[in-house]
């Protein structure tokens, strides 16, 4: 798990603070300053790899802010929305519960730095790594050429592995023990996390040919938008896995009457905590003041989401773009519309 410095109290909040490291990942991600050795955070490992790799640490923080992003998106509809009350890390206290939360945070971390770092070395930003040398695939039609320059997965997933699972394998715990438990736990994530990238992404392709004819094409691996892995681990932290540590100090389910999870499933070993209500002691902000659907019947309904404490209705303001109109040759001009719109707000 990646942790950040001087983050600002709500990640949903469009903050213009130059200490925020999502608009600064790598000055102020943890691995991501040269300075190595002056990153309080960082485990001996990592400090290693920070040295040695200096100039991947940024794509680590360019990775784990695409983590956040992407965690801010899915569950922007939830009680809880990737937002903190605690200033040393992303998700503040909510980390220190193994939930289903602290399960989609790991694996989409370890996700995002995956992506970023296999992206970097397609660019040539990377000293270490280049081009996509991935074999070609055996349904490719004969006469396409295999090539490009494909986004370099295997060396992300291998370098994602190495620095992100540092920390975990260098904590040492009683076999059987709570902390051992969460070890295993953060591994498993992270791995589902760099899997999910590996197993979408997929080949394109690029048509050659006089007139456009596409009558040969060069074809590559490319990596899937990170939406795409978004929804994929949404759908796993919904289907996530109770686990508990047994006497030989593995991870086995609770429900053993359900089907053993994969290494690409998330699993968690806490239930979660109550999202309603602001408890700082659990990370939890509540609900209070959150913006709610009125007519709809799922989490973003006000009934859901303000815990049956009822909302309050008020009118506002809002402006956009319409009767928009091309112009020859070439821009488009539009005229500001405005309209008063009711909104709901959980009490």
């Amino acid at each position: 798990m990646l942790t950040l410095l001087s983050f600002p109290r709500s990640l949903g909040m469009n903050h213009m603070n130059p200490m925020n490291p999502v608009q600064m990942p790598e000055v102020y991600i943890i691995g991501a300053q040269p300075l190595c050795s002056q990153l309080a955070g960082l485990s001996q490992g990592q400090k290693k790899l920070c040295h040695l790799y200096q100039d991947h640490m940024q794509y680590i923080g360019e990775g784990a802010k695409t983590g956040i992003k992407e965690c801010q998106y899915q569950f922007r509809h939830r009680r809880w929305n990737c937002s903190t009350v605690d200033n040393n890390s992303v998700f503040g206290r909510v980390m220190q519960i193994g939930s289903r939360e602290t399960a989609f945070t790991y694996a989409v971390s370890a996700a995002g730095v995956v992506n970023a770092m296999s992206r970097a070395c397609r660019e040539g930003e990377l000293s270490s790594c280049g081009c996509s040398r991935a074999a070609r695939p055996k349904d490719l039609p004969r006469d396409w050429l295999w090539g490009g320059c494909g986004d370099n997965i295997d060396y992300g997933y291998r370098f994602a592995k190495e620095f992100v699972d540092a920390r975990e394998r260098e904590r040492i715990y009683q076999k059987g023990s709570y902390e051992s438990a969460r070890i295993l736990m953060n591994l498993h994530n992270n791995e589902a996390g760099r899997r999910t990238v590996y197993s979408l992404a997929d080949v394109a392709c690029k048509c050659h040919g006089v007139s456009g004819s596409c009558s040969l094409k060069t074809c590559w691996l490319q990596l899937a938008d990170f939406r795409k892995v978004g929804d994929a681990l949404k759908e796993k932290y919904d289907s996530a896995a109770a686990m508990k540590i047994n006497l030989r100090g593995k991870l086995v389910q609770v429900n053993s009457r359900f089907n053993a999870p994969t290494i690409h499933d998330l699993v968690y070993i806490d239930p979660s905590p109550d999202y309603c209500v602001r408890n700082e002691s659990t990370g939890s902000l509540g609900t209070q003041g959150r913006l709610c659907n009125k007519t709809s019947e799922g989490m973003d309904g006000c009934e859901l989401m303000c815990c049956g404490r009822g909302y309050d209705q008020f009118k506002t303001v809002q402006t956009e773009r319409c009767h928009c109109k091309f112009h020859w040759c070439c821009y488009v001009k539009c005229k500001k519309c405005t309209e008063i719109v009711d909104q709901f707000v959980c009490k």
